[in-house]
């Protein structure tokens, strides 16, 4: 089973295309999250209330808010705009247009997935401005 799953990670390794040999950095993210969520979320990310009293949660505490574990998934998915679930899209906007690019292997529960590059790097961002307050 461990080649299998060996074997299907070169294979997706192989299948994403990749403009830069390497992985996108926090500070890759940090200029996107500057450019696409600030106006919302802040520039350190805590969130705050929004005109209409809707409010952007902090973004600092989604792994406090998840036992310490940032959700991978969920957050790729909310970024992109397949994540709507209890967020409407007049409160979060979808952002997989802006998202688009050369594939990078990201780990999400375990599996590589191939990942439009500024969708990884916003993820590396995220990662990096966790706290456990």
């Amino acid at each position: 089973m461990r080649n299998i799953k060996v074997g299907c990670a070169a294979l997706l390794l192989a299948a994403c295309t990749v403009a830069e040999t390497e992985m996108p950095t926090a500070q890759e993210g940090a200029v996107l999250f500057a450019d696409n969520c600030t106006a919302c979320h802040g520039y350190r990310g805590e969130g705050g209330t929004l005109v209409g009293g809707q409010t952007a949660p902090d973004l600092t505490r989604i792994a406090a808010r998840n036992g310490g574990e940032l959700p991978r998934a969920q957050v790729l998915s909310q970024i992109d705009g397949y994540g709507r679930g209890k967020v409407p899209a007049e409160v979060m906007p979808e952002f997989g247009a802006l998202l688009q690019g050369d594939l990078v292997p990201v780990e999400v529960d375990g599996v590589l997935t191939p990942t439009p590059r500024p969708l990884a790097a916003l993820l590396a961002y995220l990662e990096s401005i966790q706290v456990n307050r």
